[in-house]
């Protein structure tokens, strides 16, 4: 099945939206009379299209999901600048802002739930639940960095697809299961000359003094006060169990669920039971909300 046909269920938008001035791709998915929306956010050198399996969930749950080109990501402008922590929530906020979103629920995988994380850390007024999919951050791991950096680098500027397929496949705990129109879609994002100019401002994180300075520390996420949720993968090749264990520890009240036979993304290797335990708790969240 196509990552479009997966949507084609009810309406959908792919717009680019002015945040500030960054030309943002975003994928908009809205349930009947959604009134609380949904912001999913992708990990390092990624894009929207990670998402495509569980966004028309959320519509159908009654909530407006948005899969945001995270800055510099997908075809959403380019980082001229070392982008860090900071610079990718700012993006978030003005995204937020330019849509008219006050208060959302937060998704992010790996980077995205870095992100997401931290604003929820600094913006609590503007988000009503975080889930932090496999995410990264709480962790300077040497050999990791350079595993990230090495083969995100070949992908990019290798003419050869099999290099962007390893890169997806390698964060999975069956690579045979790639999806092959994913790895497609990644192919033409790396070799977009603007992508591959500002690649090194995408891996700057993957500096060990730049990483040390935008780590979630415990003290900043026990700073989060939005009701959370954690996913992980029992094979993450990005982090251990002990990794979540940590978050879930960090984070006030955090709920924990662990995916077994699973890597680095729990939302695209096991999408129906993803879907069904995030709406859950989405539903949780807006039934003690109410009066």
């Amino acid at each position: 099945m196509s990552i479009w046909t997966r949507l084609s269920d009810g309406p959908f938008a792919v717009e680019f939206v002015d945040a500030a001035g960054v030309r943002t791709r975003s994928l908009r998915v809205e349930g009947a009379g959604a009134r609380e929306a949904v912001v999913l956010l992708h990990g390092t050198s990624s894009h929207l299209e990670v998402w495509a399996g569980n966004v028309r969930a959320y519509a159908d749950a009654g909530f407006a999901a948005h899969a945001v080109d995270m800055l510099g990501h997908g075809f959403t402008d380019s980082a001229e600048h070392d982008c860090e922590v900071p610079d990718y929530v700012q993006h978030l906020l003005d995204y937020l802002d330019a849509r008219g979103l006050d208060r959302v629920h937060l998704v992010g995988e790996s980077l995205g739930g870095w992100v997401a994380a931290w604003f929820a850390g600094v913006h609590p007024e503007r988000v009503r639940s975080l889930q932090l999919v496999a995410s990264g951050g709480t962790r300077a791991v040497p050999a990791i960095m350079r595993r990230i950096r090495e083969t995100t680098t070949l992908a990019v500027t290798s003419p050869e697809r099999r290099y962007t397929r390893e890169r997806l496949a390698g964060l999975l705990y069956d690579p045979g299961s790639v999806d092959e129109e994913l790895v497609d879609v990644r192919y033409e994002i790396y070799h977009r000359p603007a992508f591959q100019k500002a690649l090194p401002h995408l891996l700057c994180m993957q500096d060990p003094e730049v990483r040390a300075r935008n780590l979630l520390t415990p003290q900043r996420m026990a700073r989060i006060s939005a009701p959370t949720l954690v996913f992980w993968g029992r094979h993450n090749p990005m982090g251990d169990v002990s990794e979540a264990a940590g978050i879930h520890a960090a984070v006030p009240d955090a709920g924990l669920h662990i995916f077994d036979e699973c890597g680095h993304f729990p939302q695209i290797e096991y999408p129906a039971r993803f879907n069904e335990l995030s709406v859950e708790f989405l539903r949780q969240v807006t039934a003690k909300e109410k009066p």
